[in-house]
């Protein structure tokens, strides 16, 4: 066959080009030996975020400040709002300070508290944007009576808001130190029965337990029942002028502690107290028919002395008005004047 017309064959193709493999850095493709340090320490980051929770204190007065320090140290985040500027405070305190309680509404707490007087709480709580919160927001006073916060939470809030009336059983005085062993008193007023919410509110009531008060939960009728006199004792001692002296008893001592515990409260915080807690009145008329109850009794124990003078003796019945003249200047706040001993100390009422 001629050259020309002979086929072709397959010339051999061209080995395929080196590939030139670039050095990579070292990688670590297995996490085997550092995955539980880095598992622990996601851990103990989810923990902190759990137990946390973002509380708004809506009056930063003395009390508000106190608790917030407290709330700060367990690492919880504050925000606050008052009417008076206490930004500068609030800071070296890491809380965040809001001049405008829509501002703060916006940063949405899980956790809204009132610690605002007794008397401004209605006018408080009719300023609070309820539109910028979120839904089933947990609202807590901590206000010292009970029923009359709760009857206003329950008229003002939305009902999807979830409300825990409290009372601290002590100030920036008596919880200077420690709360061990001080009495946290509170009541589940409305909580919803899902569980983020009942866990929530566990959450807020673990802070006074973790400080080791004591937790009693109680009705805000039956708070307001115990507590309507204790201020009102301690007022009384003040006016009488209680003193401490070398011979002090434990029980003197007590009433000193009362006395100084309720005068260092402000007259504004009596006020309320005595205003809106129903009971109040009725634990004055019980004060005042004791304190008639043992005029009375001391009167009948001259009731002999008083039937000699009716007899013509001359000279008991001058110890009888000496005596009578004493027990009444003893008296004179509560007794009333010119007041007889009662004929029959049997009927002494």
């Amino acid at each position: 066959m001629p050259p020309l017309l002979r086929p072709l064959s397959p010339s051999p193709s061209p080995p395929p080009p080196k590939l030139l493999r670039r050095k990579q850095p070292l990688r670590v493709r297995s996490l085997h030996a550092v995955q539980p340090y880095d598992y622990e320490a996601q851990l103990q980051s989810h923990s902190h975020r759990s137990s946390s929770l973002k509380i708004a204190i809506l009056g930063f007065g003395n009390f508000g400040q106190f608790l917030a320090r407290t709330f700060v140290s367990q690492g919880h985040t504050i925000l606050a709002y008052s009417r008076s500027d206490y930004s500068s405070l609030a800071s070296n305190l890491s809380v965040a300070f809001y001049g405008d309680p829509h501002d703060l509404c916006e940063q949405h707490p899980e956790v809204v508290l009132l610690s605002t007087s007794i008397v401004s709480t209605e006018r408080l709580l009719r300023s609070i944007p309820f539109q910028r919160l979120k839904r089933s927001t947990l609202f807590v006073d901590v206000l010292s009576v009970k029923e009359f916060p709760r009857d206003l939470l329950l008229k003002y809030l939305p009902p999807e808001f979830d409300i825990l009336c409290t009372h601290p059983m002590f100030g920036p005085a008596s919880g200077k130190h420690s709360w061990a062993g001080l009495c946290f008193v509170y009541d589940r007023v409305r909580i919803g029965d899902d569980e983020a919410r009942v866990d929530r509110c566990d959450k807020f009531l673990g802070i006074f337990a973790k400080e080791g008060c004591r937790m009693v939960e109680v009705s805000c009728a039956e708070h307001d029942g115990y507590a309507a006199g204790t201020h009102t004792v301690g007022r009384l001692l003040e006016k009488f002028g209680l003193e401490s002296s070398p011979i002090n008893t434990k029980g003197y001592e007590t009433l000193l502690d009362l006395m100084e515990n309720t005068s260092g409260d402000s007259f504004e915080l009596y006020y309320g107290l005595f205003l809106y807690n129903d009971n109040a009145m009725e634990q004055l008329k019980r004060m005042d028919m004791a304190f008639k109850s043992i005029q009375n009794e001391l009167f009948g124990r001259l009731h002999q002395i008083y039937r000699k003078q009716l007899s013509g003796n001359a000279e008991v019945a001058r110890d009888l008005d000496m005596m009578r003249y004493a027990v009444q200047e003893l008296l004179s706040n509560g007794a009333p004047p010119h007041a007889e001993p009662p004929l029959d100390p049997d009927n002494a009422t």
